[in-house]
């Protein structure tokens, strides 16, 4: 697989149609576009779009791919500006922070916005839990982070930017693996397991306040501080967990996310920011937060 081929799905997905990739974004004739893509199919030995007389649909395999070929070209670009930076004086350094999971969905936003930037500026991409960032922002080692809001703000400023359902996420086979929806209440005879107040508080109390609104006492049988350790433990106990939407397109094919049925609780994710921070860059990027909140609709 070459770059230009993700760069040519990547067209093609945005654009929604082969002539237009092919005349307006890439320069180049249409049949040579085509078959690049089916060389790109064929090398993953997986259809990635649907193709239509007018316009086109990406297959569940071409939607992963497409998340995944942003993120891919988007650190291209850093590492090409990071090579160039070899041969020019030191840049102003700006740190953005991501709730880890969330890099694939928003550092191309945030790579868009300061095209015209990099140039000048060492972009320096850290992902951590919502307290490690906080305390980033806290301590200046970070300029703004994309996050869950915290309580205890101490000069801290979120702007939310999405809010985000949550999903009930089993094992493969499971029983309610194959339902078109879950009933809250059908979790209470299973294993449950939970986040840990520590490392995700405010997913943690999402959820608590969700399970006492719905009348149902879950006793987490086990708590887990990262996305990867919850599907482990959900695999390995044959449990189930809740998690916000975003988690669903990191998810290996041995679970399963199902939507929840009735009221389903939502959680905020939000740019975080320093009051005393007046970098250019952060306000930059605060002022296109309007943007960001737009296309997250």
């Amino acid at each position: 697989m070459e770059l230009r081929h993700l760069r040519y799905f990547v067209a093609v997905a945005e654009e929604g149609n082969f002539t237009r990739a092919a005349e307006q974004r890439l320069h180049t004739a249409q049949p040579s576009l085509s078959r690049q893509i089916r060389d790109l199919e064929t090398e993953l030995g997986a259809q990635l779009i649907v193709r239509g007389p007018r316009e086109l649909e990406l297959t569940p395999a071409g939607r992963m791919l497409l998340d995944h070929a942003r993120v891919i070209l988007s650190q291209v670009e850093v590492a090409r500006e990071a090579t160039r930076r070899a041969a020019r004086p030191a840049r102003t350094p700006f740190v953005v922070g991501f709730l880890t999971g969330y890099e694939m969905e928003w550092l191309p936003r945030i790579m868009e916005t300061l095209r015209d930037e990099l140039l000048n500026t060492e972009l320096i991409i850290h992902s951590a839990s919502s307290p490690e960032l906080m305390r980033g922002l806290s301590d200046g080692r970070v300029d703004v982070a994309f996050l869950r809001p915290g309580d205890e703000t101490g000069g801290l400023a979120f702007k939310v930017i999405a809010h985000e359902e949550l999903f009930v996420l089993v094992p493969s086979g499971h029983r309610l693996s194959s339902n078109g929806g879950v009933a809250i209440g059908e979790l209470a005879r299973e294993n449950f397991i939970n986040f840990t107040k520590a490392f995700a508080p405010a997913l943690r109390r999402v959820i608590d306040d969700y399970l006492s609104r719905s009348g149902l006492s879950l006793v987490p049988t086990h708590e887990a501080e990262t996305l990867p350790m919850v599907i482990s433990l959900v695999l390995s106990t044959g449990g189930v967990t809740l998690l916000p939407a975003y988690a669903r397109r990191l998810l290996p094919p041995s679970v399963v996310g199902v939507d929840l049925r009735g009221s389903v609780p939502s959680i905020p994710l939000a740019i975080g920011y320093n009051t005393a921070n007046t970098a250019r860059l952060s306000r930059l990027v605060l002022e296109r937060a309007d943007a960001f909140i737009a296309r997250a609709r």
